[in-house]
């Protein structure tokens, strides 16, 4: 784990902190050897980022690669990036962005070949 990254995540303010630190959690659980850095001013993990905002914490994910359909199932209208919007704690769904690290992941492995 980066110390950057906890410096980051130790700024934010209550409930981005928490947020943050979960979403990390879940990521570094489902990647335990992915590579955790500071990128343009925020936590990023090869094809995802963890970004805390003034109401909110995104979750970004890389989208190249994915069908139009399953790129409906993030926010934002990017070519390259889209997230998950979380306000609160409770509106993690685990599973859920499991799930959707493994379609990016997978899909990213398929175009690197």
């Amino acid at each position: 784990m980066s110390e950057e990254v906890d410096n980051y995540i130790g700024k934010q303010p209550s409930p981005q902190k928490e947020i943050c630190k979960e979403l990390r959690k879940i990521i570094l659980s489902t990647f335990p050897r992915i590579v955790e850095e500071m990128k343009n001013g925020v936590p990023w993990y090869g094809k995802y980022y963890i970004v805390g905002l003034k109401d909110s914490v995104n979750l970004g994910f890389s989208v190249q690669g994915l069908s139009s359909e399953e790129k409906m199932y993030f926010k934002g209208a990017g070519k390259l990036m889209r997230h998950l919007k979380f306000k609160t704690l409770k509106e993690i769904q685990k599973k859920k962005i499991i799930e959707l690290l493994m379609l990016v992941d997978k899909k990213a492995f398929c175009e690197d070949k």
